[in-house]
C-alpha cells in the first residue's frame, strides 16, 4: 500500500510525462501547416477568345444571342465580319485577325463561314478547336457545290438566287442573294415572319465565286472539332452536313432546326462551344 509521501514523489513525473507529450505534439502542429495548410499552387489556363464566322447572306448580328451567353460566361468574344469576297480572300481575311489575337482561340464558323475557318485556322496553333454549325467542313480541293452533294442530299438554294453585278468583280463573278420570296423557307423556316422579312431585305450577298473555289489543306485534320447538324436545313442538305461532320471526326450534336440554328436554337449553340471551349 502506497504512502501519503510515495503517493507525492510520482505526482511529479506524471506531470513531466504529460508537459514533454504537450509539447511535442505543439511541435507537430506548428510544422504541418507549412506542408498541409499551404494550399497547392495550380496553374490557371487563360479562357479560349471564340471566334465567330457568319456565312453568306448574313452578318455578324445573327450571333447576337450566342455571343450573349459565352460573355455571361466570362468569354472574350469576337464576331468577325467576313467580306464574302470569295474563299482564299475571305480566309485570308479571318486568318490576319486571328494573328492578332493572343492566347487559345474556340474557331466557330456557320454555313459558308465554315469553309473561312477551315481554311483560315490551317497553320495556327492557337486554335484548339473548331466548330462547325450547319456549315462546310470542306476537305482539300474540294467546292461548295460538291459538298452539297455529299450523302446524296440537294440543296435547292440555287435555284433561288437572284444575280447583281459587284464594281470590280473579276470576269464572270457577281454577286448572289436569296431571292426575298423564298428567303425564309430556305434559310430561317423556323424564325417569326416578320423577323425573316427583314433578314430578307438586310441580307448580305456573297461573291459566286465561293461556290466554285477550292479547298485548301483542312485544318479539321490536326484541330478538334465539334459539328451540329440542322436536321431541318434547306440551304445545306443534313445528309451532307452528316457526312462532313463523319469525316473530319467531329463530336456531333443534332438539332431539329432550320439552317440559322444559332438564332433559332442559341443556347443549344452555346453549350456546344462551352463544350469545345473545355
Amino acid at each position: 500500500m502506497s504512502t501519503p509521501h510515495a503517493r507525492g514523489r510520482r505526482r511529479p513525473l506524471r506531470i513531466t510525462l504529460a508537459v514533454a507529450a504537450a509539447a511535442a505534439l505543439a511541435a507537430v502542429a506548428v510544422a504541418l501547416p507549412a506542408a498541409a495548410v499551404e494550399p497547392a499552387h495550380r496553374p490557371t489556363t487563360p479562357k479560349p477568345t471564340v471566334v465567330l464566322v457568319h456565312g453568306a447572306f448574313a452578318d455578324s448580328s445573327g450571333w447576337n444571342d450566342v455571343t450573349e451567353r459565352l460573355q455571361k460566361r466570362g468569354y472574350t468574344v469576337l464576331a468577325a465580319s467576313n467580306p464574302l469576297r470569295g474563299l482564299t480572300a475571305d480566309a485570308e481575311y479571318v486568318k490576319s485577325i486571328l494573328a492578332t489575337i493572343e492566347g487559345p482561340i474556340v474557331l466557330v464558323g456557320h454555313s459558308y463561314g465554315g469553309a473561312v475557318i477551315t481554311n483560315a485556322a490551317t497553320g495556327n496553333p492557337n486554335v484548339v478547336s473548331l466548330v462547325y454549325v450547319a456549315a462546310y467542313a470542306l476537305d482539300a480541293g474540294e467546292r461548295l457545290i460538291d459538298a452539297n452533294e455529299l450523302g446524296g442530299g440537294h440543296s435547292a438554294l440555287g435555284d433561288h438566287l437572284v444575280i447583281r453585278p459587284y464594281p470590280g468583280a473579276p470576269e464572270g463573278d457577281a454577286d448572289g442573294y436569296i431571292d426575298p420570296a423564298f428567303f425564309r423557307e430556305l434559310f430561317a423556316a423556323d424564325l417569326p415572319k416578320k423577323q425573316t422579312a427583314v433578314m430578307a431585305a438586310s441580307q448580305r450577298p456573297a461573291a459566286l465565286q465561293a461556290l466554285f473555289t477550292p479547298s485548301g489543306e483542312p485544318a479539321w485534320k490536326t484541330i478538334p472539332s465539334w459539328y451540329i447538324v440542322a436536321s431541318q436545313d434547306h440551304t445545306i442538305p443534313p445528309e451532307a452536313e452528316r457526312a462532313m461532320a463523319e469525316r473530319a471526326g467531329s463530336e456531333t450534336v443534332e438539332i431539329r432546326s432550320s439552317h440559322v440554328v444559332m438564332m433559332s436554337h442559341p443556347g443549344e449553340v452555346a453549350d456546344v462551344i462551352l463544350d469545345a471551349a473545355g
